[in-house]
């Protein structure tokens, strides 16, 4: 089983789905969404030309914001792939651009100091021996799904795992796999595949055997190293059978994967930040995707949203990078996350005056802002005093109050750093502030 130290350690990557959709720039999977045959999705092949390709700006992008790795995709459900590979012609060196795409990719990648993954999925509504199924853009189709009555999933694994063979010997070093999706017994698509049909032991014994460090995720039906929540928060660390597991939320920023031109439904700055953290305090990571256009930019909305975390990534890092979660609760609208004995508490809401924190009296040498280092003063009081006037009342024994300044920090998420003592809470109660 690979290590997966550096994922947890790093918390935070950058997901990217780019193929032939991004011409049509509505959804990625226009071709199943408007039941496209493979002549009407041809039109995209036809005109792919993104001259404006450069995966260094890519790179420079993802690592502003604070992540460190990136994933993209190789071949999504549509078939096309964005390699020179030996066993299909739909693929990007046969049309006008005409060059490989992942080459440059992984070297931009790795300049940058980012850890490479890929993206490549099970599933192919273009290759004639992938049975038809409720996934496929002919699903409606009765002439189309009769020709094809006779397509070999046997046939169509030899394919699935020489490409994966290509993907992992001709690009060096690959850190990530995220493979894309069995779903047998899904009620909302009929003939669903699953493990069987991807022949998923033996397609994970030869990821191992070529990449012995790689992780992989779960989505060939049976166990890899993380498994993979998407477009929701879990509500609190993920397990599988009772044990806890190593997780990774994918989301996006506009609830498209693939560049949608017309999607203004974007996620603020503020809200990503709040998953990023909320995922780290449950134990997760965040995979936050971006699609480039057709030309290979990625929109400046989504680049405005990076920077906006980037910037308060710059100033909280540590806060993410190396952090869990914490045995501490924390208090309302508040999230903790926890290295060592640096305790940091994130909150999502600014209160007036006061943050009480739950069972940590006696427990923080030293309280801080990690935004500018200014010193947050603790607040003992009595947990019999009456609250009286301008007095405040006790809170419950064991209790930390932290006098907080009326203005809230400049930053979507302000973080206090709470330098935990290595001695045992006091049993004194010490005087009010």
């Amino acid at each position: 089983m690979s290590s997966t130290a550096w994922f947890t350690h790093d918390r935070f990557g950058m997901f990217v789905h780019w193929g032939l959709y991004s011409l049509a720039a509505r959804h990625e999977w226009v071709q199943n969404r408007e039941k496209l045959t493979d002549e009407q999705y041809r039109v995209y092949f036809d005109h792919f030309e993104p001259d404006k390709y450069d995966p260094r700006s890519w790179a420079r992008a993802a690592k502003a914001a604070g992540m460190t790795y990136v994933v993209l995709t190789t071949k999504h459900h549509d078939g096309f792939c964005l390699w020179d590979s030996d066993l299909t012609d739909f693929k990007v060196t046969n049309t006008p651009y005409g060059k490989d795409l992942l080459g440059p990719f992984v070297d931009a990648c790795r300049e940058e100091g980012l850890k490479v993954g890929f993206y490549h999925s099970l599933i192919d509504w273009h290759h004639p021996a992938f049975p038809v199924d409720g996934t496929h853009p002919r699903r409606d189709d009765a002439e189309y799904i009769a020709a094809h009555q006779y397509a070999d999933i046997a046939e169509y694994q030899l394919y699935l795992h020489g490409q994966v063979r290509e993907l992992l010997t001709r690009f060096g070093t690959i850190d990530y796999l995220f493979f894309d999706f069995s779903y047998r017994g899904r009620k909302e698509w009929w003939g669903g595949k699953g493990p069987d049909d991807w022949d998923s032991p033996a397609l994970l014994d030869l990821v191992r055997e070529l990449q012995p460090g790689i992780l992989v995720n779960d989505r060939t039906g049976i166990p890899g190293d993380f498994i993979t929540p998407e477009q929701y928060q879990p509500s609190g660390p993920m397990t599988r059978d009772g044990v806890p597991v190593v997780w990774e939320a994918c989301q996006t920023l506009n609830g498209s994967w693939g560049y949608d031109r017309d999607n203004l439904d974007y996620k603020s700055p503020e809200l990503l930040i709040r998953m990023l953290v909320d995922g780290v305090s449950k134990d997760g990571n965040l995979l936050l995707n971006v699609g480039p256009n057709g030309r290979g930019e990625i929109d400046p909305r989504a680049l405005g949203v990076l920077a906006e975390i980037g910037r308060w990534m710059d100033r909280h890092e540590r806060a993410i990078r190396g952090c869990g979660p914490s045995e501490f609760t924390a208090p309302a609208d508040c999230r903790y996350t926890q290295r060592g004995d640096r305790l940091y508490l994130h909150l999502f809401s600014w209160p007036m005056n006061h943050v009480h924190l739950p069972g940590m009296a006696g427990r923080v040498r030293y309280a801080q802002l990690l935004d500018d280092a200014s010193e947050i003063r603790q607040v003992h009081t009595d947990p019999g005093q009456t609250a009286q006037n301008t007095q405040m009342g006790g809170q419950p024994e064991g209790t930390l109050t932290l006098k907080l300044p009326i203005r809230k920090p400049d930053t979507p998420v302000p973080v206090i750093e709470l330098f935990l003592s290595t001695e045992s809470p006091a049993a004194e109660t010490l005087p009010t502030d």
